[in-house]
């Protein structure tokens, strides 16, 4: 099946392929939104569900807008029109407490971890708990040390510096940051970058297992073709400032020639014969 939608002056806003999970609710809900950098327009009319429960891979062309489009969403970069609706709430309207309550409901984990330096990985996993949470000393460490032991990390990572660690364990060491707050919703960007294919496959197994375990809704940007087939549920592809949204199945039926071309070559071909 495939469902369109319009803008008001009647252009295609959005295109959603086979049936959505319509029994769920949305988790995050984009209507009409246009983004803009002085006269550079990223995003036109763009709509988006991603509903609870399933991993969405968000893909597209270089400066397509799926980093900018992440930061929309969490509130780092302000749309110059439509609306961005998180567990039912619009995040224009939201100030203060109120905005700062909804983001404790979220972790993002961006690329190559963004830990803060000067701060050990059990330091920045208490980060976000400092923020939004009155815990002792003591329930600061055993919170750390439980996030740490869920991301597959030793336990003696905990007093390392980010310097001290490798590429994959500083992602694990954010994605546990990012998961302290114990969120239902997960944002993560870029994830794979710069892994080798058994840490990048690793990663995506623990993104999968937590995804499951954790009952959490995933948005992930991402350019590896092996985590789309592995983990996501459905895939956002952006094209024309706007978006296409369905199952890789429905996606590999659908013509449009960066569409083709990202998931009928090489690479595409070779990371769906490795899903077998």
């Amino acid at each position: 099946m495939i469902v369109g939608a319009t803008t008001p002056e009647g252009e295609p806003k959005s295109m959603v392929l086979g049936n959505p999970p319509s029994d769920r609710p949305a988790v995050i809900r984009i209507r009409n939104l246009k983004t803009k950098f002085g006269p550079k327009e990223i995003h036109h009319h763009l709509a988006l569900d991603v509903f609870k429960g399933e991993v969405m891979g968000l893909v597209g062309g270089s400066g397509t807008g799926k980093s900018v489009l992440l930061r929309v969403i969490i509130g780092l970069i302000r749309q110059k029109k439509g609306t961005v609706e998180v567990f039912g709430q619009n995040t224009a309207n939201l100030h203060g407490a109120s905005l700062r309550k909804l983001q404790s409901r979220w972790g993002v984990l961006f690329q190559d971890g963004a830990l803060f330096s000067s701060l050990t990985v059990a330091e920045n996993i208490q980060v976000p708990l400092r923020e939004h949470a009155r815990l002792t000393a003591r329930q600061l460490e055993e919170v750390a040390a439980l996030k740490i032991a869920m991301v597959g990390l030793p336990p003696d990572a905990a007093h390392k510096y980010p310097s001290e660690l490798s590429g994959g364990m500083r992602k694990r060491a954010g994605l546990a940051r990012a998961l302290a707050l114990d969120p239902p919703l997960l944002f993560l960007d870029e994830p794979t970058a710069g892994l080798d294919p058994i840490g990048a496959a690793a990663f995506d197994d623990l993104v999968r297992d937590l995804q499951r375990n954790l009952g959490l809704t995933v948005l992930m940007v991402t350019h590896d073709l092996d985590s789309l087939n592995a983990i996501c549920d459905r895939i956002a592809v952006l094209l024309d400032k706007r978006v296409v949204v369905g199952p890789l199945e429905e996606l590999l039926k659908f013509e449009h020639p960066w569409v083709r071309e990202y998931f009928h070559g090489p690479r595409g071909r070779a990371a769906r014969i490795d899903a077998v």
